[in-house]
C-alpha cells in the first residue's frame, strides 16, 4: 500500500537531530488530526504516575490505537509534538527516548517542549500527532 508522507531530511543542517527535518502529503491526501495522547488507561486512570518513561510508554500505546481507529498506522504520520511536564531536560529526554523507539525508523518531524502542567492529575506526558493516508 503506497503511503502518503515523505520524510524530508536535510543535508545542510546538523544530523544530530533524531528525526527528518520537514515531511510532505500530497494534495490528496487525507490528514488526521489526533488530539494529544495521554496516559490514560481504560478506567480514567493515570497510568505510570511518577515515571516519564512509563507515561510516555502507556501515550504512544493510545496514539496507536487512535491512529488504527482513524485507519492510519505510525507510518503515517507526518509530525508529532512531545510535551513533557517539567522543567528538568533529562526528563524531556526520558520521555523522547521511548517515543523515537516507538517509531523506529520512521522518524517523522517532532518538537519536544517542557511545560509547566497538563490537564489530568498526575499527568506528565502527552503526544500531539499529524497523519496523512491515501486512502483507497
Amino acid at each position: 500500500m503506497p503511503r502518503a508522507v515523505t520524510l524530508i531530511r536535510s543535508a545542510t543542517l546538523s544530523d544530530v537531530a533524531e528525526y527528518a527535518y520537514a515531511a510532505t502529503a500530497p494534495a490528496d491526501a487525507r490528514l488526521i488530526f489526533l488530539a494529544g495522547a495521554c496516559p490514560l488507561n481504560e478506567d480514567g486512570s493515570t497510568a505510570a504516575v511518577g515515571d516519564y518513561a512509563g507515561q510516555a510508554a502507556k501515550a504512544f500505546e493510545n496514539m496507536r490505537t487512535a491512529l488504527a481507529d482513524a485507519g492510519a498506522s505510525l507510518e503515517d504520520v507526518i509530525s508529532t509534538r512531545v510535551l513533557v511536564a517539567s522543567s528538568r531536560q533529562e526528563d524531556l529526554v526520558t520521555a523522547w527516548g521511548v517515543v523515537r523507539e516507538g517509531f523506529g525508523d520512521h522518524d517523522a518531524p517532532s518538537t519536544l517542549l517542557g511545560v509547566t502542567v497538563l490537564g489530568y492529575h498526575d499527568q506528565l506526558v502527552e503526544i500531539e500527532a499529524v497523519a496523512a493516508v491515501l486512502d483507497a
